[in-house]
């Protein structure tokens, strides 16, 4: 599939056969299974998916590369769609009891928003691996009270278990891009999910809080929970939201909800 790569939708073509093998291994995909594939460009895992064969369903935005990959990679399992993976709605799909897989290198330009758009639909999906820059996988499997650790690693830590697999370099894709890259593997858990009461009012809570992150919890918090609220969830008011472990997001978020505070 001969398409030159479009700087405005951000697009790295994966060509390492090695790191191919890698992801594939690592996903272990099984006949008669279903996938998702979000942004499969020329194909390098698509092709491989296809001959376990599983199948697949792929969201590609870009106009040419979508009719390619109908066109070169016509199976019966294969279904294309060309359409913003943003807006996308992955339930239209229909899940199978055991859950939609994803295997996707995503489109580095979008990927956060792109992981709270998936987050918003994690019931459908048994798991997710996802290659994103190495930055943004750190800054998911980051530890509380490191410079890592923000909003991205708590929305996750409080759905999701969330593990880095392996470091991909910028040689393994065309073009390279400028940074390294990372797989990671996601697999929503429900019991974690439950937890939270209102998943808007706790990820409006945790934006507020870490939009302010060199302030005291009490101050990054103002308007949306005082300092005796804080400390009844047994935080300490004056630690700053990079020190407080997602658990104590959930309790926070929750009691939140439960004042019926006006939101940030």
């Amino acid at each position: 599939m001969n398409h030159r790569p479009r700087k405005s939708l951000g697009q790295h073509f994966l060509h390492d056969r090695g790191v191919i093998g890698r992801i594939l291994a690592a996903v272990a995909p099984q006949p008669g299974e279903r996938f998702v594939e979000i942004g499969p460009g020329r194909g390098a895992l698509t092709l491989p998916l296809l001959d376990v064969p599983v199948e697949l369903d792929v969201v590609e935005v870009d106009r040419g590369l979508a009719a390619a990959l109908a066109r070169d990679l016509a199976r019966p399992g294969l279904r294309v769609h060309c359409a913003d993976a943003l807006k996308f709605d992955f339930r239209q799909l229909g899940a199978p009891p055991q859950g939609l897989r994803l295997a996707a290198n995503l489109p580095y330009n979008i990927s956060t928003p792109l992981l709270f758009h998936l987050l918003g639909q994690q019931e459908v999906f048994r798991d997710l691996h996802v290659m994103l820059q190495r930055e943004v996988v750190e800054r998911m499997t980051a530890s509380p009270g490191t410079a890592a650790y923000g909003r991205l690693t708590v929305a996750l830590a409080a759905r999701c278990r969330v593990e880095k697999l392996f470091i991909v370099r910028p040689g393994a894709f065309t073009p390279p891009p400028q940074v390294d890259s990372a797989v990671a593997r996601l697999v929503p858990d429900a019991t974690l999910a439950a937890r939270i009461g209102d998943p808007a009012a706790f990820d409006r809570l945790v934006a507020r809080a870490f939009s302010m992150r060199r302030k005291r919890l009490a101050n990054a918090l103002r308007g949306l929970l005082g300092e005796a609220d804080i400390a009844a969830c047994g935080v300490d008011p004056g630690q700053r939201p990079g020190d407080v472990a997602p658990p104590a997001w959930i309790a926070l978020a929750n009691r939140h909800a439960a004042a019926g505070l006006p939101g940030a």
